[in-house]
């Protein structure tokens, strides 16, 4: 017995899947934290309850024959885990309910996800629009290091009318990258601005829901096409497994514009020259970045990080309730402290993006916030110092409350000319609000800023 997949239906089985079958494990008509409660997998009779760990890296078979036909892409099912395992597929499962996607795999970062997304429909000679406001990490994949695989990028800023933006796409322009809520500057995206200048151009929109999250925030009823996730953030929520996610709205029809599009349109000699949008459809996109990308470089997530996300993923309804009620209060409380200059949180009612943020995201945003001292980048260093409570850690988004000066850790590689047009300012504090009880973590803060 075994795990096989179609389009985005995880299910138990030794053979094709019937009709019956599909409509049991589809979790289509729940709600979201039905979703991450019961999606991925459904135990039959006598099975375990709890989502098993195939911690193997290869899987048997019978003949030659069969294995052959795997390898071939013409049946389902698993030979290897560099490519795919079955605890992987039913945790992306539940992520692609959880965002209304076709088809979803997982990766073994947020970073690896976010680059496989890009280089899966762009070679050497192709150009990508990105939002200026992306994670540091992102920026330098997108504008250093893909450069030299011959990958160019343009960087606009998102606010940015749609005349102005127009004028950053190219004719070799394959994609567009963003993020929902940008990490740090905490910028929300305008989605259909976005998707529609992309649309206009023929180009899909890729865009990062890792801070909203799918209980926030779905992208594709906006007209994004494809959104990545760092799974190591408020999915897993418990800082305890590092992991990323990929999911294909399977709405973009890629077999409308071929030669923009080769690496799906045209015959992949190395699979004897299937041709992906003929041969899966609306899977195309996942088929080909599963059996082509991870095959060749191979960033898979380990099966016992995707169990430990499948656990994090039970809870997420829940703790996003609480990260939002938590960082709603205390943004408030930092916008009447005397030794504060400035605050950002979308959820605040005079916050630049907070129409934004209602239009996309109306039960909530994120348990992030960014604000600085009156004392600016020396303040900051020696309240940080003083926290009881919080911690400073290279992390964000999980249950403990944390914090970090991006622009001395996680942004230091960006210049001080970088980082204004990132939306970082030099004294930005990023305030990861955890679930600790909201007045426990007003009164680390003001202990901490009353001693500077």
């Amino acid at each position: 017995m075994y795990l096989k997949t179609r389009g985005t239906a995880v299910w138990t089985c030794t053979e094709a899947a019937t009709a019956a079958e599909r409509e049991r494990y589809s979790m289509s008509g729940y709600k979201k934290d039905t979703i991450c409660v019961q999606s991925g997998w459904k135990p039959g009779n006598g099975q375990p309850r709890l989502m098993p760990i195939i911690q193997s890296t290869t899987f048997k078979y019978d003949s030659s024959e069969q294995m052959g036909r795997l390898f071939d892409l013409e049946d389902s099912g698993y030979f290897y885990t560099r490519l795919q395992n079955p605890t992987n597929d039913m945790a992306a499962q539940k992520i692609c309910e959880l965002e209304g996607g076709y088809a979803a795999m997982l990766t073994s970062s947020g970073q690896a996800a976010t680059y496989y997304a890009v280089f899966n429909i762009c070679e050497a000679g192709d150009h990508v629009v990105m939002s200026s406001t992306v994670y540091g990490g992102t920026f330098n994949l997108l504008t250093c290091t893909m450069k030299k695989m011959g990958i160019s990028c343009s960087v606009v800023d998102p606010d940015a009318p749609k005349e102005e933006l127009d004028k950053a796409f190219r004719e070799n322009t394959k994609c567009v990258f963003a993020e929902t809520i940008a990490n740090p500057a905490l910028v929300v995206l305008d989605i259909e601005k976005f998707a529609d200048l992309a649309h206009a151009h023929h180009c899909p929109l890729i865009v990062d829901n890792t801070f909203a999250t799918p209980i926030h925030c779905n992208p594709f009823r906006w007209g994004a096409d494809i959104v990545t996730h760092s799974t190591t953030k408020y999915m897993d929520g418990h800082g305890a497994a590092v992991g990323g996610c990929i999911v294909d709205s399977g709405n973009f029809d890629w077999a409308a514009y071929p030669d923009r599009y080769p690496g799906l349109c045209t015959p992949d000699e190395s699979y004897h020259g299937i041709v992906y949008t003929e041969k899966f459809g609306k899977g195309a996109y996942i088929t080909k970045a599963t059996s082509q990308l991870m095959r060749d470089l191979g960033s898979i997530q380990a099966p016992m990080n995707a169990f430990l996300l499948n656990l994090g993923l039970e809870t997420l309804a829940l703790r996003m309730e609480r990260h939002c009620g938590n960082a709603l209060k205390i943004a408030q409380f930092l916008e009447d402290h005397e030794k504060v200059a400035w605050v950002n949180y979308p959820g605040l009612s005079g916050n630049r993006y907070y129409d934004l943020a209602r239009k996309y995201m109306p039960e909530g945003t994120c348990g992030v916030i960014a604000f600085g001292l009156k004392g600016g980048r020396a303040a900051a260093g020696a309240m940080m110092d003083r926290l009881k409570l919080a911690v400073i850690a290279t992390h964000v988004a999980d249950s403990k409350t944390c914090m970090l000066h991006p622009a001395s850790h996680t942004h230091r590689q960006m210049t001080d000319e970088q980082l204004v047009e990132a939306g970082v300012a030099p004294d930005l504090i990023r305030l990861s609000v955890g679930i600790e009880n909201a007045e426990d973590i007003i009164a680390d803060l003001k202990q901490a800023m009353e001693a500077v």
